[in-house]
């Protein structure tokens, strides 16, 4: 299997598809594609070799499977390996689970807009709009509802690893590099999902990076 991102810097939806592609234990090749960046432009014209006809990163091959969109990478992979390996097997947590995954994938656009993922920076005195404090407290309500009624098994949203926490995760840095306040029980799962083995090989990878997208390094 191949699959191909973006900067490990900048691109919270590469983040989850490599997540979710680790989480499955499949052996993968990896291949970077700068966002912005020559081949990223002929990426999106459909001049180069490693995509479909997406334009999109992240992108998963597997033979002659071509899989776009990072929660369509998640489920394949949960196809192939088991979907235990990602869901909880609890009714109701496994149904919290898919709803909180479907809700990050779809929603959240002042958070995403006004706080893009930078991995490496640290912002201060960042003023939100009411829409992102409200994408902000809802974020927090589910990581609390979640943690509460699902959580005891481990430090993450429902106990182990998982979707949740692979789609979650690029929220965590968002948080961090904002410096975001969170009351201790979302500071205790930031804490734990930040120190997670992945996202420090993640985070490591994208502080070695040279890329440097301006758009992204400073703040309104």
């Amino acid at each position: 299997m191949k699959l191909i991102v973006g900067n490990k810097n900048y691109s919270s939806w590469s983040l989850r598809g490599w997540l979710a592609v680790k989480q499955s234990g499949l052996a993968f090749e990896e291949i970077t594609v700068p966002l912005y960046g020559d081949a990223w432009d002929e990426m999106r014209d459909g001049d180069s070799d490693i995509q479909p006809s997406s334009g999109k990163v992240p992108i998963l091959w597997d033979g002659e499977t071509v899989v776009w969109d990072s929660l369509a990478i998640l489920e394949y992979c949960a196809d192939k390996v088991g979907r235990e390996r990602f869901w909880p097997k609890d009714d109701a947590a496994r149904g919290m689970a898919r709803a909180m995954v479907a809700e990050m994938h779809s929603s959240y656009q002042a958070l995403r807009v006004e706080c893009p993922m930078n991995v490496r920076k640290r912002f201060d005195g960042l003023q939100l709009s009411d829409a992102a404090r409200h994408d902000i407290v809802r974020i927090l309500g589910l990581w609390a509802e979640a943690r509460a009624r699902f959580g005891a098994g481990g430090p993450f949203l429902f106990g182990t690893f998982g979707a949740a926490d692979v789609f979650y995760a690029p929220v965590v840095s968002r948080f961090i590099t904002y410096q975001i306040v969170v009351p201790g029980f979302a500071a205790a799962y930031m804490q734990a999902l930040w120190e997670h083995e992945w996202m420090q090989a993640w985070v490591r990878a994208a502080e070695d990076e040279e890329w440097v997208i301006e758009q992204y390094e400073t703040v309104a």
